[in-house]
């Protein structure tokens, strides 16, 4: 038997970090759900749409053609109406998601947008919902964010481990990478958490997935490109013994 409609969601990101980050947040906020991952919405089974009432779609990253991009999901609004969309929106992309995406039924969140921002659209629902976040309508302020970036102080091995993990990796998946004790990369990751001021896993992979996060783990290029996501594990491990030597 299938699950009630309204206890499936879906989790639409071509970012690891961003679905593990989002997973995370679903499952300490809403455990009852079921949940699903897409990396496009051209990876959405029609049992999935038939079955999900919560869709969290990131549209954070470069498209070649956004208003393609858009276009698809405007056509998905308009044939599954009973869905809760919420859409995690990047500056550049403001714009045309208010043109194309913004319906009774769905939400635009930043995808800079804090956990609880997150935990209260899916919470309200499509009907109690705001429509647009409030933190997308702030002004950017990049001189705080400069001088906020200078505090962050990880070690070399700190940053490893959290880049490890930002890549899909785990803790004894890393140890065995790095020769080391599951004990060790455990110690190190939480060193790092503690130096972000980061409370729990889910805090961990939002800041990972985050533009910053992102930068100062060197997860993606300046052009928005995800070449460190192709890239073997095995060249990142060869790259950092060269480092060491």
């Amino acid at each position: 038997m299938l699950p009630l409609k309204g206890r499936h969601a879906v989790v639409i990101s071509k970012i690891p970090v961003m679905q593990t980050g989002l997973g995370g947040v679903m499952a300490c906020n809403f455990p009852d759900y079921e949940l699903t991952y897409c990396r496009s919405q051209q990876e959405l089974t029609l049992l999935q749409l038939r079955r999900a009432g919560v869709i969290i779609a990131d549209i954070s990253g470069d498209y070649i053609n956004p208003r393609g991009a858009l276009e698809q999901y405007y056509g998905l609004l308009n044939q599954y109406r009973e869905i809760h969309w919420i859409f995690l929106v990047s500056r550049p992309l403001y714009s045309i998601a208010v043109e194309l995406l913004m319906r009774p039924e769905s939400t635009l969140l930043s995808d800079m947008e804090p956990i609880e921002g997150v935990v209260s659209a899916i919470r309200a629902g499509s009907k109690r919902s705001e429509r647009i976040s409030q933190t997308l309508l702030i002004p950017d302020c990049p001189d705080v964010d400069e001088e906020s970036e200078t505090l962050i102080t990880l070690t070399h091995s700190e940053r490893k481990v959290l880049r490890l993990l930002g890549k899909g990796w785990g803790i004894n998946q890393i140890a065995t990478l790095l020769k080391k004790s599951n004990k060790t990369i455990s110690a190190q990751k939480n060193s790092a958490m503690r130096r972000l001021s980061l409370r729990s896993n889910a805090d961990m992979y939002a800041w990972i997935s985050s533009t910053q996060g992102m930068r100062e783990l060197s997860l993606i290029s300046a052009y928005g490109e995800f070449e460190e996501w192709k890239r073997p594990l095995h060249q990142d491990i060869l790259q950092s013994s060269k480092i060491a030597q």
